[in-house]
């Protein structure tokens, strides 16, 4: 028996997400059907977490069983002759029985990329969040240094609330200016439901102006969903990579 470690990515514009839901086209039950292709067996995907419909991912993790005895490149190349464009396999490497990609994970990183160039770039809008206004990225980032720790990220949680504790560590936090698109990069612990999307559109909130950067604090302390920003939409974020110690 071996475990099989795949890095994944994929656009998630056409995809219902990636948990396999009867009757929708998801990430998880695509590359399932591909792999079973190809070793005439079911198998089961375990991810480093879920993504929600039309979310992106460049380095998306998950592991599988198998009794298949190709070599991983031919094994690698055999499923991605099986998927849709839209999937592709950077990686597929042989790990210990014993490794989980949802367990295991230590820290994962997201982007969320917007748009606020002031005609509009039409190619994007499957890939960004549109902003109509241009948006102040120093400010953005000013911001943003409150949530740089450990907090209690209830105030960025929705919809969703998690089992046991809103508590995350944010490791890594930036907001870049690349050319007319806006980078807001994430890194933590984990991540609560669409933690990363209610930060982007507090951020966004304040980059047009309509809350001073003291706000992101006032937001942060009160652990109150409601007084947070927008969820900003899904198709601007990007799961970039899990990190494993």
């Amino acid at each position: 028996m071996r475990n099989i470690k795949l890095t994944i990515s994929y656009d998630g514009t056409d995809f219902w997400g990636w948990q396999t839901q009867p009757g929708y086209r998801t990430v998880q039950e695509t590359l399932e059907h591909a792999i079973a292709e190809t070793t005439g067996k079911r198998s089961v995907l375990r991810a480093s977490g879920r993504t929600d419909r039309g979310t992106h991912a460049v380095g998306q993790v998950a592991n599988f069983y198998t009794t298949c005895k190709l070599d991983c490149e031919t094994f690698r190349k055999a499923i991605d002759f099986r998927l849709p464009e839209d999937i592709s396999l950077p990686d597929i490497q042989d790990v210990a029985i014993s490794f989980d990609a949802n367990k295991d994970a230590k820290r994962k990183r997201y982007r969320y990329v917007i748009d606020d160039s002031p005609q509009g770039n039409p190619f994007m809008r499957r890939y960004a969040c549109r902003s109509r206004f241009r948006l102040d990225v120093p400010k953005m980032l000013s911001a943003s240094r409150p949530l740089l720790g450990r907090h209690d990220f209830h105030s960025f949680e929705t919809g969703w609330p998690n089992r046991l504790s809103s508590i995350r560590t944010i490791t890594h936090l930036s907001v870049n200016r690349v050319g007319d698109l806006i980078w807001i990069d994430v890194e933590a612990d984990g991540f609560l439901y669409n933690m990363v999307r209610a930060i982007a559109g507090t951020l966004i909130n304040v980059g047009r102006g309509f809350w001073p950067e003291e706000k992101v604090s006032e937001i942060l302390l009160a652990e109150d969903r409601t007084v947070g920003g927008p969820t900003a939409p899904a198709h601007g974020l990007y799961l970039m990579r899990v990190t494993y110690d």
